[in-house]
C-alpha cells in the first residue's frame, strides 16, 4: 500500500517510479484521475529516453474532446512492484495520470477529512 498526498484542488497524488528499457528508473509525482480508464497517460514529452514501444494508437474522449494517444508498452513500479502496462502517451497532458484500470486490482481509499489517502 502506498500513502498518497492531497494536492491543489484536492488532486490525489501518488509517487511512482517511471522504468526505462534499461532498467533506470525516475520517481514521479502522478495523479490518481478516475475519469481516465486507462493505466497510465503520459505528456509525449515526458517519455523521452524511456525506449519504451509504441504498439497501437487510439482515439479517446478527453475534457478537451477527441485526442490521439499512442499506447507504448511500459514498465513502472508501484508499491514496490513493477507492472508491465499500456501507457497511453498524448499531446498537453499537464500531469502523469493514474486511471482507473488501477482499481481492477488495488484498493483507492481516500478520506479528505482525516487527510488519508492510500492505493494497495
Amino acid at each position: 500500500m502506498i500513502n498518497g498526498t492531497f494536492g491543489v484542488e484536492d488532486a490525489l497524488l501518488f509517487e511512482i517510479e517511471l522504468i526505462a528499457s534499461d532498467g533506470s528508473g525516475v520517481e514521479i509525482e502522478s495523479m490518481f484521475d478516475t475519469g481516465f480508464s486507462g493505466w497510465l497517460a503520459v505528456n509525449d514529452q515526458d517519455i523521452d529516453g524511456f525506449g519504451w514501444v509504441k504498439f497501437d494508437r487510439k482515439i479517446m474522449r478527453t475534457a478537451q474532446g477527441n485526442s490521439f494517444f499512442d499506447i507504448y508498452l511500459g514498465k513502472i513500479k508501484l508499491d514496490g512492484q513493477e507492472y508491465d502496462i499500456p501507457v497511453h502517451v498524448g499531446k498537453n497532458l499537464s500531469e502523469v495520470l493514474l486511471g482507473r484500470q488501477w482499481l481492477e486490482t488495488k484498493q483507492l481509499l481516500v478520506n479528505k477529512s482525516q487527510g488519508i489517502l492510500t492505493l494497495g
